[in-house]
């Protein structure tokens, strides 16, 4: 009999059993005087020391206003150093931090504010063609009436204070740089009792899931959740006390909040941010001035810091390691990026906003050839089986099916959606993930696609991305993503989308020719567009089903209702 694909992460190094309230003010204490956060675009270079004294005030400003340990606290802006305060004075305070996501319009906000029930909202005035506070205004027009904390509106009914990021304010809001002084010696004292109460099981962040097929869901995240993933991401990366590490991912995602500035606290390393949003330039330009050891992104982030025009003249030496993550990862960049940026020790991570996120990484020591074919081995205390999507069988190894997840990592919940969090953890506590994984007989796991993304030809199954990672070869293909589109025949075929490098010339019979002889005729693109750019989200995911809604408006596809 076959082994079956299931794995358990053993590890020498223990669970953190504290809240990360309490865990910050030990590492604040023991790294002092080490750099703790660099903001480049505000100037800011913070000791641990330092960082800690803002971020009791912060908390101290949160008492003040009245807020209790689990309610809950939007934050609603780009990457900056207010961020990264209220992430950790929420924790102490023990409120829930909000996080919502910076590209969301009115109706997104509204709607997550109120599915959690949010008592404050900490915002940027604007960022890019967002203007958070018009939005604000256009959902709850009472805001410029009100008196700041004690806001009355309609359409937002469980709010009460808006917090305006800044030294000034707006009518009916406090501004953040007001809330620091807010605090006093009773609010002090009560943060002081509050490090004796907190429990590290308790709900510390809720993260929208992206809802592309309905409303998005409130991932709920413990402080154990969250800390613990962050500190063996950080293990696995080898990240030590006083390395700078570069984070253009945003933060109000796991991979900016957790991967990034939660791996930092727990390895005494510095948080670096390039800008508020991502620009290729600018973290080029930061790892070279900073010397950063590591760098993160996705990878459109990395394609579009190689394809910069001016990459050849930074000096990129100082770079060891990184992850990418957030979408499978081609082969030939992953190889570029080894190559050109020096980061002979970057790994692949694997996971997802409901596992805290990372559930597999591959190692800095890990062959090449392993570090750009898998995903990696399961994570210390973590456990990974595949199974039958049919039938919830583990399949032998090698065999494709549903990855899950189980252990420290896996949410609470979705926020006040039983259903939906039954949907998702069976009750034998494992996540289902509804990512196609494969297991080899060492345990490395390679992501093969989405159950929904799979693509069913005539009868044949085919992973979109075996065909990407095919297509990456061709020397003058920059990007590459495939979608399925409807198909009167067959059901379903095959498009691929085409960004090609700078200069380079490229037709739809040339890439047919490229794949003919090379994969099974089946899996050869019917269709080819060629692109400037792909749409995304603000993590920087490639949005298939944008993708596949354009082709089929472009070619005026009927497609087949399902009973």
């Amino acid at each position: 009999m076959s082994e079956l694909s299931y794995v358990h992460g053993a590890a020498g190094a223990p669970l953190i059993g504290q809240t990360i309230g309490a865990y910050f003010d030990a590492v604040a204490a023991r790294e002092t005087e080490r750099l703790a956060l660099i903001v480049r675009h505000q100037g800011i270079r913070w000791t641990y020391g330092e960082l800690k004294a803002r971020v009791d005030k912060v908390a101290a400003g949160l008492i003040a206003l009245g807020l209790q340990p689990g309610e809950r606290i939007g934050i609603w802006a780009a990457n900056c150093a207010e961020w990264t305060l209220t992430q950790f004075a929420t924790a102490k305070a023990g409120l829930i931090l909000v996080n919502i996501n910076p590209a969301y319009r009115v109706s997104e906000v509204e709607y997550a504010l109120n599915k959690v029930g949010c008592r404050a909202l900490i915002t940027a005035r604007a960022h890019k063609t967002s203007a958070y506070l018009e939005m604000l205004r256009e959902i709850a027009p009472e805001l410029d009436g009100a008196r700041p904390g004690a806001l009355n509106a309609v359409r937002l009914p469980e709010l009460r204070t808006v917090i305006l990021i800044g030294a000034e304010s707006a009518p009916g809001t406090l501004a953040f740089d007001a809330l620091s002084a807010m605090g006093g010696e009773a609010e002090r004292a009560r943060l002081a009792e509050l490090a004796d109460t907190l429990q590290f099981d308790e709900p510390i962040n809720i993260q929208f899931t992206s809802g592309t097929t309905g409303f998005p869901k409130g991932a709920t995240l413990s402080h154990h959740n969250i800390l613990n993933n962050g500190f063996f991401v950080g293990e696995a990366i080898r990240l030590t006390p006083g390395e700078k590490l570069c984070i253009p991912v945003p933060l109000y995602h796991c991979f900016g909040m957790v991967m990034g500035n939660l791996s930092c606290l727990t390895h005494g390393a510095t948080m670096v941010y390039p800008s508020e949003g991502f620009e290729p330039l600018a973290v080029l330009e930061t790892v070279a001035a900073e010397k950063c050891a590591a760098l993160y992104g996705v990878p459109t982030m990395f394609i579009a810091e190689l394809g910069h025009p001016d990459f050849a003249r930074f000096d990129l030496s100082s770079l060891r390691t990184g992850i990418m993550a957030g979408s499978p990862c081609p082969i030939e960049v992953m190889k570029r990026v080894i190559a050109d940026m020096n980061m002979a020790e970057v790994t692949i991570a694997y996971g997802m906003t409901e596992t805290s996120p990372v559930s597999l990484q591959s190692a800095v020591d890990d062959t090449l050839k392993l570090r750009v074919s898998t995903v990696g081995r399961v994570q210390p205390h973590l456990e990974v089986k595949i199974v039958d999507p049919a039938t919830g069988r583990i399949v032998p190894r090698g065999q494709a099916g549903e990855l899950c997840t189980r252990g420290y990592s896996v949410m609470l919940g979705y926020w006040g959606d039983e259903a939906k969090t039954s949907e998702a953890i069976d009750a034998g506590g494992w996540m289902h993930t509804g990512d196609l994984a494969t297991l080899d007989e060492a345990g490395y796991g390679n992501i093969v696609g989405r159950i929904k993304d799979m693509v069913i030809r005539g009868g044949e199954n085919i992973y979109p991305r075996e065909i990407e990672e095919f297509l990456y070869r061709h020397p003058a293909v920059q990007d590459v993503q495939v979608v399925g589109i409807p198909d009167a025949k067959y059901g379903e075929e095959l498009c691929a989308w085409i960004v090609l490098k700078p200069g380079a010339a490229l037709t739809a019979d040339e890439v047919r020719d490229f794949c003919r002889g090379q994969i099974a005729h089946y899996k050869v693109p019917r269709h080819i567009r060629f692109a400037e750019a792909f749409p995304t989200t603000v993590t920087g995911k490639v949005q298939k089903f944008v993708m596949r809604d354009a082709m089929i408006d472009e070619l005026k596809l009927v497609v087949a209702k399902t009973a």
